[in-house]
């Protein structure tokens, strides 16, 4: 079970994820501190390790508009956030993709900051309110990146996988 612990509504920036200023800063391990920096008192629990891992944040449509700044993705999946929105834009969607960082498409959800969710491969049910919403599958192959933890630790798994086979 998730609780969410950030709600936000439709169009939702790279550049409020991870604001244009921090750009100079592009390693994986630096780029998480920056995460919603312009929401402080979220940045700070973030930083302050008062948000668990696999919590969840709800969006409308078009999470990760926008400029294509992979950084949007590195800075989230830093602190292993789950994001469950009704719509991604394309490329934030590849770039979570490719970094591993678990993204959930469920067009009708209800939530608000303090349910708890669960979250399986057909639906998402909200078991403050009791109900339940279906998701929108990810291919599969792009799942498949995800579940590996991202497009090199894929690679790698597959790698050895043939290796195995020769």
């Amino acid at each position: 079970m998730a609780k969410v612990v950030l709600t936000l509504g439709d169009d939702v920036s790279t550049d409020a994820i991870y604001p244009g200023r921090f750009m100079a800063t592009v390693l994986p391990s630096e780029t998480p501190q920056f995460c919603f920096a312009d929401l402080t008192e979220f940045n700070r629990a973030l930083n302050g390790k008062q948000i668990a891992k696999g919590s969840v944040i709800v969006a409308g449509n078009n999470f990760g508009c926008g400029s294509s700044r992979e950084q949007a993705a590195s800075t989230l999946k830093g602190h292993e956030l789950v994001i469950v929105a009704k719509a991604f834009a394309r490329i934030f969607l590849q770039n979570s993709a490719n970094l591993g960082l678990r993204t959930v498409i469920c067009p009708t959800l209800e939530a608000k900051e303090g349910d708890e969710l669960e979250l399986s491969a057909a639906e998402v049910q909200n078991k403050t309110s009791g109900k339940r919403f279906p998701i929108v599958p990810l291919p599969k192959a792009r799942q498949d990146v995800i579940d590996a933890g991202g497009l090199i630790a894929y690679a790698r798994k597959r790698l050895v996988e043939r290796a195995r086979r020769a």
